[in-house]
């Protein structure tokens, strides 16, 4: 089957458990150096996001990470159980305004580094997904 998945509690020690997750996706789907890199940046980004803003860091909340292989691509879902947010309205990182703020980084990096970004449920849910060819 082309579909892993794993559950982990809002803590942000539960990253190195998201990093073997996606060593493990690099071997089993034998993605590249190159898209291993973007693939381990936006997914790491995205799920310090759910756990930090989504779940608020309430390790009874869970953040749900899988990874999808399609033809070409590989797709990556995060979601977690907060409130969701509206996206369609972010700031600009590198608006003048916004260069010397710490956050709102994150999704700017994500749109950056994947080939697609979506939000679903409100927000709740990010799927990123990275061209394989």
């Amino acid at each position: 089957m082309n579909n892993i998945s794993i559950e982990i509690p809002s803590l942000t020690e539960n990253i190195r458990i998201v990093e073997s997750f996606i060593d493990n996706a690099k071997d089993k789907y034998e993605l590249t150096d190159d898209v291993y890199g973007n693939i381990m940046i936006a997914v790491i980004e995205s799920v310090n996001n759910a756990i930090l803003h989504g779940n608020q860091t309430d390790k009874k909340k869970n953040v749900r990470l899988s990874a999808q292989l399609l033809e070409g691509e590989i797709t990556f879902s995060i979601s977690d159980e907060g409130n969701g947010f509206d996206f369609k309205d972010l700031p600009d990182p590198t608006a003048p305004e916004n260069v010397k703020k710490v956050g709102g980084r994150g999704i700017f990096l994500m749109k950056n580094l994947a080939d697609e970004i979506q939000f679903k449920d409100n927000g709740r849910t990010v799927q990123l997904t990275f061209y394989l060819d």
